[in-house]
């Protein structure tokens, strides 16, 4: 129930749309499959997210790719962080014989399927096993199934609100929470290992040269054929309601961005946009880097790939422990306690990179400790599972400052500017660590080798270049310090956003009732 009063500055705003429903106990008799089904939507969702963040390790372990090229990649997953630039667009227009959802889903996922077929065919000559990989294309391809898939999301988050019957609507917000880390880890660490010939060599005893257990064709093949399947089942099979969802009422395109114009034009929404797009630049070298560095340094990436699936099973549980943190009527709180410690965490973890070298080369070769592993493998649970709190904690914040007659809007915006405020630090810090990064050669102090030119006279000469001031650690340095900067300026008033009534958070307009009952429910994606 939402009550208001009225004040003197209350600002014009034109779109109520109040949602009245009785509230019933929840009981999946009957939706079962449509709660299978939204997740298997969402883990189609995680896959090319999954994929996104394997190939940059896989370049990497082919020490063919500068970390310029790295910050060229990283734009591939920009879709994700702008799609709300045209979610009014998706959510307007529609033919209403197909179904509100269908009309877009449908054709989405058969593109999605399609481009996934044609880098099957071309994959393993844009990435072939010696050479420079053709980076132009796979940034191209891999940002062309991001924007379906980013755009598929937006159906499919608008879907989830009504494919449901109305007392188990809660549950839409579980379905992303389980199928887009099933899509991610597909994407990543399945992906990554089955197609490794190293991994499969090394744990199931393979011969060398007969290459992983798939290959990269027969992958994204499989991941076709599926997401084709599936589209099909759905367009063949599912029908959608061909009428709104109740108590909605069908705005245009312009609608649409002129509610999220009166939303953007609340000062304190202005002031919170600021606070999320500068919020992750104090972790951006340590999130974004380290495992690269780490590859760089000679651990493999396979290994890498070990340890981040167990980091999968550590993050299915551990929000059942931060539950009551997470829920509790201060989340900021509980965020602005974690944030100096993640801080000084990714400190440390910079520190065991920098010393990784000396601790698994023995005798010139690369020998790793079991000590290591273990080392690595703590300093990399602790630094995910802040990483977690602080996004989970972050989530409930936007939750608790929503409109409710507007939730999904309110948290896709709000979503929007906090994967922007990872994204544009993370493509700007891996530019900026080539451009920190000096190196002259070994023989002639005179060659710093910043050209390609340069670089093949030192080797031609009998020298190497040599790194001696490392950009990475530079821009550790630099990105913590304004961590710190940010959580000192933002501190109190994040504090205080959060004990705001919800009323100065809302849009209000001429015809607002003082008891209307609304139950949009927040998406907590974490993808």
């Amino acid at each position: 129930m939402i009550k208001s009063t009225k004040h003197k500055d209350e600002p014009a705003a034109v779109y109520e749309v109040p949602l009245k429903s009785k509230l019933e106990k929840p009981n999946l008799d009957g939706d079962r499959l449509n709660l299978f089904l939204l997740i298997i939507l969402y883990t189609i969702q995680g896959f090319p997210v999954g994929v996104s963040t394997a190939l940059p390790l896989i370049l990497q372990s082919k020490k063919m790719v500068t970390y310029e090229d790295q910050a060229a990649f990283s734009m591939a997953l920009w879709p994700y962080s702008i799609k709300l630039l045209w979610a009014p667009i998706i959510d307007a227009l529609y033919i209403n014989s197909i179904g509100r959802r269908k009309s877009w889903l449908l054709p989405l996922q058969l593109l999605l399927g399609v481009a996934l077929f044609y880098m099957s065919i071309n994959m393993d000559n844009w990435l072939p096993e010696t050479g420079r990989p053709n980076l132009i294309m796979i940034v191209r391809m891999i940002f062309v199934i991001n924007f379906l898939s980013a755009t598929q999301d937006i159906a499919v988050d608008g879907w989830s609100l009504t494919v449901l019957k109305k007392k188990n609507v809660g549950y839409a917000s579980v379905c992303p929470s389980i199928g887009v880390p099933i899509g991610m880890f597909s994407g990543s660490v399945c992906f990554t290992l089955l197609v490794s010939e190293e991994f499969s060599v090394k744990h199931l005893g393979t011969i060398p040269g007969a290459g992983g257990i798939m290959t990269m064709k027969s992958f994204f093949t499989i991941w076709a054929i599926i997401i084709l399947v599936v589209t099909v089942f759905i367009g063949l099979f599912k029908n959608e309601k061909h009428k709104l969802e109740d108590g909605h009422k069908k705005i245009s395109v312009f609608q649409n961005y002129k509610l999220l114009w009166e939303i953007l034009k609340l000062p304190r929404v202005r002031v919170l946009t600021i606070a999320l797009l500068t919020i992750k630049i104090g972790f951006t070298a340590t999130e974004t880097v380290t495992n690269l560095k780490l590859i760089d340094a000679g651990i493999p990436k396979d290994d890498i790939m070990m340890i981040t699936s167990v980091m999968y099973v550590m993050k299915f549980v551990f929000p059942i422990f931060v539950c009551k943190y997470v829920t509790s009527s201060t989340p900021m709180s509980y965020h602005l306690k974690m944030t100096p410690i993640r801080l000084i965490c990714g400190i440390v973890f910079s520190v065991l990179v920098y010393y990784t070298p000396s601790l698994i080369f023995k005798d010139g070769h690369v020998s790793i400790p079991l000590y290591y592993y273990l080392l690595l493998g703590l300093a990399t649970l602790v630094n995910e599972m802040l990483s977690l709190f602080l996004m989970l904690t972050l989530l409930a914040f936007f939750c608790k400052i929503s409109d409710p007659r507007f939730g999904g809007t309110y948290m896709t915006l709000y979503n929007t500017f906090y994967f922007l405020g990872w994204l544009i630090p993370n493509t700007f810090v891996l530019k900026m660590i080539d451009i920190l990064t000096f190196r002259k050669c070994t023989n002639n102090d005179e060659n710093i080798c910043n050209t390609e030119n340069l670089k093949n006279l030192c080797i031609v000469s009998g020298g190497t270049c040599g790194i001696y001031v490392d950009g990475y650690y530079v821009s550790v340095a630099i990105c913590t310090a304004m961590g710190f900067i940010w959580y000192f300026t933002f501190r109190n008033i994040l504090k205080n956003y959060q004990l705001v009534d919800l009323y100065h958070w809302m849009i209000h307009g001429k015809n607002l009732s003082s008891n209307e009952e609304v139950i949009e429910p927040c998406i907590m994606s974490p993808a």
